[in-house]
């Protein structure tokens, strides 16, 4: 019923055309053609209207709004049209007797065609937006609405700065556009000398201004050009830097939660990517929009009527193309999915090359991949024939529509409504015309992407640490002890017995002596390093320094004051005096070379790197062995001369003399210096002046090693099982 109900209506619609033609001609209605006229057509949309609101089944598309619409410009566009001349005083006696031809039938779909395809591309989407922006005047806008508006103001926020700069590239912008379009009408004038040779004055003038305004556009063009880019690649410069900024500032569960890939991404790409297409899009939709302004009046200017047929020919050059696009754009979606089974083949094979060889089968997995290779050939062809439908497409629709500008034309200068050169100076906008509409419909688009793509980088500088205040304390010294009273502590920041890694531990670590943090692995012991260094806040309790609070003190100086090595220590990929003077650039060559001593890594450094303390690091020190590393990241903390320094398993990949070395340089630093030892090795902690043993998140035993040693508690076991291990590895 989809395609007999339109077919009924057109066969009941000619029938109607062809019946109220006999009637006018019979009815002697010629001292009243435009009562007949409008008669006839008003009859004709109402037994339409009628035909399609009676009958069941017809198509969704010829009942509502949609039918109303067809029949009305199907019905009433003629008799509109005819009183239109008749009220502008030009002759309509040809039209009023010729309204129920075939021709003018034709005409009439044609019409109805065009004025439909006009509505659901263009008009429609023009209202939604319109009933759009006035449904926000009244009513609050719609998250995504919101959420681009709020983008935008933000991207504005980085441009007023450069208002004055902006305000100066679009009159700019106008300024060439308007020297480069106004080309083709004195491109007319000099066709109209040419034809009529009376005017040699005309000739030069026309000549003269050609020169004046190509050489002023192009130094426009120029001038807009470096100011627009320079401006836009400075924004980017600072986007980019406050992005990096901000992320630098995020709590440490942010860097935990996201991939460094995806933030150097987002820093590096994304605002690169948003750079370029704001740059590139946006200066190219300035252009042409400036373009499509001038030459719409120049088009105006030579001959409304040229201009009102470019005009309803444009969505028949658009759509066209664009419905044989869709099935180019499906046949390259199958391609690429093509290619990557083929690939996919490739890869399980060479991945599995030994299974391959191993059962011989080289031929079979070849044929498994010419295989692949032919579907892909095969939607290869569809492909290239699909491309050249659309490019055929294209160039048959631009062709037809200069052919009937240039007869339409033709028409106008033989009446005498326009000159010679007026039809080629509007020929010239033409061509110009249609590709300025496609740029502002495909560039407008691509600047809104690139806004929305700026929503992630957005999020980066709006977003809030989960961290406290930075405090306001900075004491010259600090003389009293570091106390954990009923710490509790979870990762996941639940509180259920299995979350909790601290459950209520209290203990204390004294200033001036040399602490030590024990217990099995999973305890706890890199937790309380970490609450120390701030990067996260316990759930419950207080850690307090100096009898006050932790997060009361700046993060500035808490971090000069207490130096961390870690197990899995990182170096920069930069020169080996580089790390060591890390955050402490000040720091003199004496500074250097007696914390390298200390760290015992100033031989290692002078007689086995190639340039000394000048020497690559490498990536992640990747350039240097494990252990030299960890001398490196020591000498590091030690060169701040810090107050409070822990070695969290800082010496775990150092050989025993090296690392007795370390340890005899660590605790015979200066009183004022307080050092926090997290090992594994018992023969390290005994050394220490307090011992705290950690058990399951809890802290049931701290003292001397002596009086750990009489309780015979978890620490004298841990001593004794490690002692016995060792007494059996020596008799092996």
């Amino acid at each position: 019923m989809s395609c007999v109900g339109p077919l009924l209506c057109v066969c009941l619609d000619l029938l109607l055309v062809h019946g109220l033609g006999l009637a006018q001609h019979s009815l002697s209605l010629a001292s009243l053609p435009f009562v007949s006229l409008w008669g006839g057509c008003l009859c004709r949309a109402a037994l339409l209207l009628l035909f399609c609101s009676a009958v069941p089944g017809l198509p969704s598309w010829m009942r509502g709004f949609r039918g109303l619409q067809s029949v009305v410009v199907l019905c009433l566009h003629f008799p509109l049209y005819t009183s239109l001349l008749w009220a502008l005083g030009r002759p309509t006696a040809e039209e009023l007797w010729s309204c129920h031809s075939w021709i003018r039938v034709a005409q009439g779909y044609g019409v109805t065609a065009l004025a439909g395809l006009y509505w659901s591309h263009y008009v429609s989407s023009w209202l939604r937006a319109s009933s759009r922006l006035l449904h926000s005047w009244f009513r609050p806008a719609a998250p995504e609405q919101n959420q681009t508006d709020s983008r935008v103001k933000k991207l504005l926020r980085y441009m007023q700065p450069y208002s004055w700069r902006f305000t100066a590239v679009l009159l700019m912008v106008f300024a060439s556009s308007f020297g480069e379009m106004a080309f083709p009408q004195y491109t007319g004038r000099v066709a109209d000398w040419i034809m009529n040779k009376e005017a040699p004055e005309a000739f030069t003038e026309a000549i003269t201004r050609m020169i004046l305004m190509t050489i002023a556009s192009a130094v426009l063009e120029f001038l807009c050009d470096l100011t627009y880019n320079v401006t836009m690649s400075h924004i980017h410069t600072i986007v980019q830097g406050e992005v990096f900024q901000a992320v630098l500032k995020q709590d440490i569960r942010f860097f935990q939660a996201t991939t460094t890939g995806e933030l150097v991404s987002r820093i590096t790409t994304d605002t690169n990517d948003m750079s370029e297409a704001l740059s590139e899009k946006l200066s190219l939709l300035m252009w042409y929009f400036a373009r499509f302004i001038f030459i719409l009046y120049f088009m105006l200017c030579q001959s409304g009527k040229l201009t009102l047929l470019t005009c309803m020919a444009l969505p028949i050059i658009w759509v066209v193309p664009k419905l044989i696009g869709h099935f180019s754009q499906a046949i390259s979606t199958k391609v690429q999915e093509s290619l990557a089974k083929a690939n996919q083949v490739a890869t399980e094979t060479f991945s599995n090359m030994k299974t391959v060889r191993c059962f011989a089968n080289e031929e079979g997995e070849t044929e498994r991949y010419k295989r692949s290779l032919d579907q892909t050939y095969t939607l290869n062809k569809k492909e290239a024939a699909a491309y050249a439908g659309t490019t055929w497409a294209n160039s048959m629709t631009t062709l037809t529509l200069k052919v009937c500008i240039l007869y339409y034309g033709g028409t106008l200068v033989t009446q005498g409504t326009v000159s010679g050169g007026d039809l080629v100076s509007f020929v010239m906008y033409e061509l110009q015309f249609t590709s300025a509409v496609e740029a502002v419909m495909r560039f407008y688009p691509e600047v809104r992407k690139a806004i929305g793509a700026s929503e992630k980088i957005f999020q980066y500088l709006d977003r809030i640490p989960d961290i406290p205040p930075d405090g306001t304390l900075a004491p010259e010294q600090l003389t009293k002890e570091i106390e954990f009273k009923n710490v509790k502590f979870s990762y996941s920041g639940q509180m259920d017995e299995n979350s909790l890694v601290l459950k209520g531990a209290s203990f204390k670590i004294h200033l001036g002596k040399t602490n030590a943090l024990v217990g099995l692995n999973g305890s706890g012991k890199s937790t309380c390093v970490k609450l120390l260094e701030r990067f996260y806040q316990p759930q419950e309790g207080l850690i307090l320094l100096d009898g006050e609070p932790l997060q009361r003190y700046q993060n500035q100086y808490l971090h000069q004051k207490v130096a961390v090595v870690s197990q899995d220590c990182l170096l920069f990929a930069r020169s080996v005096e580089e790390n060591i003077t890390y955050g402490f650039e000040k720091a003199s060559e004496a500074e250097l070379k007696r914390a390298a001593e200390l760290a015992s890594a100033h031989d290692f450094i002078t007689t086995l790197l190639p340039d000394g303390y000048n020497t690559d690091a490498g990536e992640k020190g990747g350039q240097v062995s494990g252990g030299q590393k960890q001398r490196i990241a020591i000498a590091r903390a030690l060169i701040r001369r810090p107050q409070i320094l822990i070695l969290d398993n800082a010496t775990s990949d150092l050989d025993a003399e090296t690392e007795k070395k370390v340890h005899d340089a660590v605790l015979s630093l200066p009183d004022h210096c307080t050092v926090l030892l997290i090992s594994n090795k018992m023969e390290v902690v005994r050394r220490a002046d307090h011992i705290v043993f950690l058990h399951q998140g809890a802290v049931p035993e701290q003292g001397s090693h002596e009086a750990l040693m009489e309780l015979k508690g978890h620490y004298a076991q841990l001593v004794d099982k490690q002692n016995a291990g060792f007494q059996r590895h020596a008799l092996s």
